[in-house]
Parts: structure tokens; sequence; C-alpha cells
């Protein structure tokens, strides 16, 4: 019975899938389609809408992307000049200890 059960569920299924393009092909007055034209712009404009909002989504993370770049070459930048800095010191004492020996 389980088995049974289990192969009316999966012909359920496999009907419903049909009957969305049945009903597409079907269509037989104009008040269906209307419905149908309907329902299609509905789909239309939550699509669109979906669309500003990821695309407004990827302009800040790209803004977003772009600040951290620039922190990263300020940060580059700010160790490359303390590196020089560092080894500048290291110069001027390697050169002190010289003229001390």
């Amino acid at each position: 019975s389980a088995q049974i059960a289990d192969l009316q569920q999966k012909l359920l299924d496999a009907d419903n899938g049909d009957r969305a393009k049945q009903r597409w092909d079907s269509i037989a007055t104009i008040l269906e389609a209307k419905c149908a034209l309907k329902y299609l712009l509905g789909e239309l404009v939550s699509s669109k809408v979906q669309e500003s909002k990821l695309q407004s989504s990827l302009e800040q993370s790209q803004a977003s992307c772009s600040d951290v770049q620039k922190m990263l070459m300020e940060e580059r930048n700010h160790t490359a000049e303390l590196e020089a800095e560092f080894q500048n010191q290291i110069l001027v004492q390697e050169q002190q200890h010289q003229e001390k020996v």
C-alpha cells in the first residue's frame, strides 16, 4: 500500500506539471487571454522590481569594493613609507655603530 501511495503521488505530481502547460495551451476565450496577460504582466512587473533591487545592491557592493580597494592601497602606501623609514633608521644606526667601532 505504501508503494501504491508513492506511485499515486508521483502521478499527481506529473499531472500537475502537465496541467500548467495544458492550461496555457488551451486558452480559448478572450477572458482567459486577458487573465493570462494580466498574470504575465504582474510577473513582469515583479521581475523588473526585483531586477532594480538587485541592480541597486550590485552598485552598492561595487562602491563598497572600490572604497575597500582605496583603503587597501592607502595602507600599502603607508606600510611602504614606514618600511622605507625603518630602513633609513637601520642605515643610520649601522653608520653610527661603524663610527663608534
